[in-house]
């Protein structure tokens, strides 16, 4: 229990900062707005795979919620790349490897959400998911904001 303290007050310390030093103003806004769009097509990728894999292919719901979860990250980070932040860094393996890794982080805190709205409070699975998204696209947001995309 102590680990999960430390790792959440060490987010805390990492991000509070830096997100106190944005400016909210329209271009971030807009931003903010063409990650929602670039999320919401990831969605429906997430989604797709997922369902195809849980419902068709037969697969674990969490091994096929991962797979969704892995395909989307790749599509949302070209897409947020060159759209939403505009970035055009040389270092794209670095910068994938630092989108990736966040993107792992969101991947863990949605299976642990999905394991609590589902398994313990017995939600649907699909509305749990849907709920684990909306929460882990704000961190997926921020992070990217103030690590991968900077510069």
């Amino acid at each position: 229990m102590n680990f999960y303290i430390n790792i959440l007050f060490l987010l805390k310390v990492l991000f509070m900062i830096p997100i106190l030093a944005i400016k909210f103003n329209d271009a971030f806004l807009f931003k903010f707005l063409k990650f929602g769009v670039v999320g919401f097509s990831g969605l429906i990728v997430d989604f797709s795979i997922t369902w195809i894999c849980k419902e068709k292919l037969k697969i674990h719901k969490y091994i096929s919620s991962s797979l969704g979860f892995v395909v989307a990250t790749g599509t949302n980070y070209t897409l947020n790349r060159y759209w939403t932040f505009n970035n055009h860094n040389p270092a794209t393996i670095i910068q994938f490897g630092k989108f990736f890794v966040i993107s792992l982080v969101g991947l863990a805190l949605s299976n642990i959400l999905i394991y609590l709205l589902n398994d313990k409070l017995k939600w649907n699975f699909y509305f749990a998911k849907a709920c684990a998204i909306v929460i882990v696209s704000l961190w997926n947001f921020f992070a990217n904001y103030l690590y991968t995309f900077t510069g």
